[in-house]
């Protein structure tokens, strides 16, 4: 008895051990399963979040797990929930979080080097506590040998939208996993709000949306489908473009994000309004950027080149050029702030003006983005791609609403009566000055770009101009319509439509393309040469092995039915001899 006591002790204390163990696991999780950034000639860097800064986080990964990264530890810094947020037991009533509040979160980042293959790779968090908390089991890889077929998802404007993840379910379960993600902004709806990124109760939040772990309730034809989102950046590196739902407007302790987000006014006209406030910007230049706008987030979360909004990074036989081209987003309606007046009721509180829908980053001839840009299409590296892509927010050519007006500063006109009052301000943007149509695409068309990539009008439509491929594919959550035949976009009040101010069709002049394979039809049976619906969903692959682009749709309604490539063209053109 005394033998068996002797040897039933430890082997209790080992079963103690691992219950706590397991205990302890299960009490703390990880905020969001590791994903892949910057990828190198034979290194990547992975990175993850959790709600505690910990004692040590850590990347296990090679051929037989036996090599060991250590990640570096930054918070988050402007991370809050709010009244609106949709968190726990608050459906963005206010009852939980009553005003703005700081949520705690810790961002982990190691560089995993010597990678020479696709290898496995997992996580590993302590706490405080000593709890030891653990990933599930991925691959990575380091950046793609020139000549190595590649499939890339072009995807944008996410933003927890009703259809995002069936959208990227149905990638997962038609492509399988993607090698890059290459993702053309409005990634979230409000980037401060931390909920949206992580944990959002309504099922579709950013990164489980795209790491599998999504529970969204999709409710069509009288029947519900739950969609878990795409496990794909736990695989494949992710390239972020910055739109216009990456930047957060005005500061405040007590303004709910929403309003905050949409209080965002130009730099110089914070400096005027703190000037006047007396407020010293050489010994205080943080609140210029409280009262101005920030992507601080955004930029908190992702792994930027050289910390840079705008970049450009090799993968495989593809450039890719990411820029910052993006403006705030006002209401086109009259008789409020929106993008083609202010309000009538602040006409004379200048610190309450929006100034039009204004550009948070120059991109005109000679500004530092056009300059660097530049730069990059004469660089070695540039001419030596296979594949040459750009991708940004902001569409140069569109059939939606979000391509008037031009892109361009908005030119402010004071109306005044004969005793000098202000009666209106109105603001106009001249399409002669669009920076994009100007500036941009010529430089481009020059440098024998094959595909511009862009998103923010909630569609799929594809344009050729010039030798350019113009892509917009951002029917993932929902959309907002094309601006064809009887469906006008709203211009300026008491302004009829004239060469500044497109209602039908492409504001900048070209035909959108008719998808060429299985194009969706309106009711009088003629093929449509877009996709604009909240029933039927698109998304988009880069082949770099065939050279072609291929987009697809399912339709929600029908949750067994099959994904149909409706369209595919090629990036390069083939040259025919003569005979």
């Amino acid at each position: 008895m005394g033998w068996v006591l002797t040897i039933g002790f430890p082997l209790l204390s080992l079963f103690i051990f691992f219950y706590l163990f397991r205990l302890m696991s299960s009490q703390t999780n990880l905020l969001s399963d590791p994903f892949l950034q910057l990828p190198d000639r034979n290194s990547v860097r992975v990175v993850w979040f959790t709600e505690f800064a910990g004692k040590e986080h850590t990347v296990t990964y090679g051929e037989n797990l036996d090599r060991t990264a250590i990640a570096r530890t930054t918070p988050l810094t402007r991370t809050r929930e709010d009244s609106k947020s949709e968190i726990g037991r608050q459906a963005g009533d206010g009852t939980v979080f009553s005003q703005p509040t700081v949520r705690s979160i810790w961002r982990h980042e190691a560089e995993v080097t010597e990678v020479s293959a696709t290898v496995p790779y997992y996580v590993t968090s302590t706490t405080e506590d000593g709890a030891i908390v653990r990933s599930d089991e991925f691959t990575l890889s380091a950046t793609p040998a020139p000549g190595k077929p590649l499939k890339i998802l072009l995807t944008s404007d996410h933003q927890l939208k009703p259809m995002t993840a069936a959208n990227l379910q149905k990638v997962e379960e038609t492509v399988g996993k993607v090698d890059a993600v290459f993702l053309a902004g409005d990634l979230v709806d409000i980037p401060d709000r931390a909920s949206e990124w992580f944990d959002d109760r309504r099922g579709s939040a950013f990164f489980p949306a795209l790491q599998g772990r999504a529970d969204y309730p999709l409710e069509k034809s009288d029947r519900t489908t739950r969609y878990r989102g795409g496990a794909l950046i736990q695989f494949a590196p992710l390239f972020p473009a910055i739109g216009n739902h990456e930047v957060m407007g005005r500061f405040s302790h007590s303004d709910d994000l929403n309003s905050q987000f949409s209080d965002a006014v130009p730099t110089w006209a914070a400096a005027k309004h703190l000037t006047n406030a007396g407020v010293d910007l050489q010994q205080h230049p943080e609140k210029l950027k409280d009262a101005s706008f920030n992507s601080d987030t955004y930029e908190e979360i992702f792994s930027l080149p050289n910390d840079e909004l705008y970049y450009a990074v090799t993968f495989g036989d593809i450039r890719l050029v990411v820029l910052y081209v993006t403006n705030i987003w006002r209401p086109p309606g009259p008789n409020r702030r929106g993008r083609y007046q202010e309000d009538s009721e602040t006409l004379q509180q200048p610190e309450k003006w929006g100034y039009g829908q204004h550009i948070f980053e120059p991109i005109s001839e000679y500004s530092d983005q056009y300059n660097w840009l530049m730069e990059e299409l004469n660089s070695p590296e540039f001419a030596a791609a296979k594949y040459k892509v750009v991708m940004f927010h902001h569409p140069p050519h569109t059939l939606g609403g979000n391509g008037m007006p031009a892109y361009t500063d908005p030119i402010q006109a004071v109306d005044r009566d004969p005793q000098g009052e202000i009666q209106a301000i109105r603001y106009e943007y001249p399409r002669r000055n669009d920076y994009l149509i100007r500036d941009v695409v010529p430089l481009l068309e020059a440098a024998g770009v094959q595909l511009v990539y862009y998103g923010h009008s909630h569609l799929w439509n594809r344009f050729r101009g010039s030798g350019i491929n113009f892509l917009e594919s951002s029917n993932v959550g929902n959309t907002y319509g094309a601006h064809v035949r009887g469906n006008p976009r709203p211009i300026p009040p008491g302004v009829d439509e004239n060469r500044d101010y497109v209602a039908l069709g492409d504001p900048n002049g070209l035909e959108a393309i008719v998808p060429n394979i299985a194009p969706l039809t309106d009711d009088r049976d003629r093929p449509l040469p877009y996709l604009a619906s909240n029933d039927i969903t698109a998304f988009s692959i880069l082949d770099t092995g065939t050279g072609t682009v291929s987009s697809y749709r399912f339709d929600t309604r029908s949750p067994d039915s099959e994904v149909v490539k409706f369209d595919e063209f090629p990036l390069i053109s083939k040259l025919v001899k003569s005979p």
